[in-house]
């Protein structure tokens, strides 16, 4: 059974930003939009989960429990005192999907689009929230969850990572192709903005007919990935 560190294909020895880099790779190899798998991108995450987490060469890898997901040898000893979680890292960013949205007949503009998501009763897919550290861009950031949001290039020159800021900052490099409406209204590149604070966003909204109309086969721009 392959260890975290075969799973990212670096050395046991590797330092930290050399498995930063290794993960942030095999996320993009194996992102089902990139020809991947759910299975092989979550084993990707689950990986580099572990080695954060401080597994070293020779510890077990664990078996798979019965809902299919890796089970962790320790999870079943009671620990003598409840453990506080640490806090999380990072800016807070409440995420929705679009598909979702429109399903629902919401609108960007419903000033409670996210109170009536939060009510929904919707999958963890497509509403809830996570953190994204200093060093991400939001679509690693959300990699990082497990969630494979759309993509092709990662260079800001497609539409297919975009996504609607409903609140919050979160501005755009120079350089991307969104033109300056779209841009105005808060769509923004997954792939190269970060935000600056707590933010509300919708993603997948590629199939928004205003950035639909710029969508473009990733095969185009293979060359334009970036670390």
């Amino acid at each position: 059974m392959a260890s975290p560190y075969e799973i990212l294909g670096v050395d046991p020895d590797a330092d930290e930003a050399e498995i930063v880099d290794a993960y942030r790779e095999r996320v993009k190899e194996t992102h089902p939009d990139q020809g991947g798998s759910t299975e092989a991108f979550r084993a990707v995450k689950t990986a580099f989960e572990r080695i954060e987490n401080g597994w070293e060469p020779g510890d077990a890898v664990p078996e798979r429990d019965a809902s299919g997901e890796r089970a962790d040898p320790t999870d079943a000893a009671e620990p003598a005192e409840p453990e506080r979680p640490p806090e999380p890292e990072g800016v807070k960013v409440e995420y929705l999907n679009y598909e979702v949205m429109a399903d629902k007949l919401w609108e960007l503009t419903d000033d409670d689009l996210f109170e009536k998501a939060a009510d929904g009763g919707l999958d963890p897919e497509d509403y809830g929230e996570f953190y994204v550290r200093d060093s991400e861009s939001l679509l690693e950031a959300a990699e990082r969850q497990g969630y494979a949001w759309p993509f092709a290039c990662r260079g800001g020159a497609c539409t297919n990572c975009a996504v609607a800021v409903v609140e919050g900052e979160m501005p755009s490099p120079s350089s991307h192709v969104l033109p300056s409406e779209l841009h105005d209204r808060g769509i923004r590149l997954s792939c190269i903005v970060a935000p600056e604070t707590d933010a509300k966003i919708v993603y997948n909204v590629k199939h928004l007919p205003a950035v639909q109309d710029l969508l473009l086969p990733a095969s185009r721009f293979e060359a334009s990935s970036t670390d």
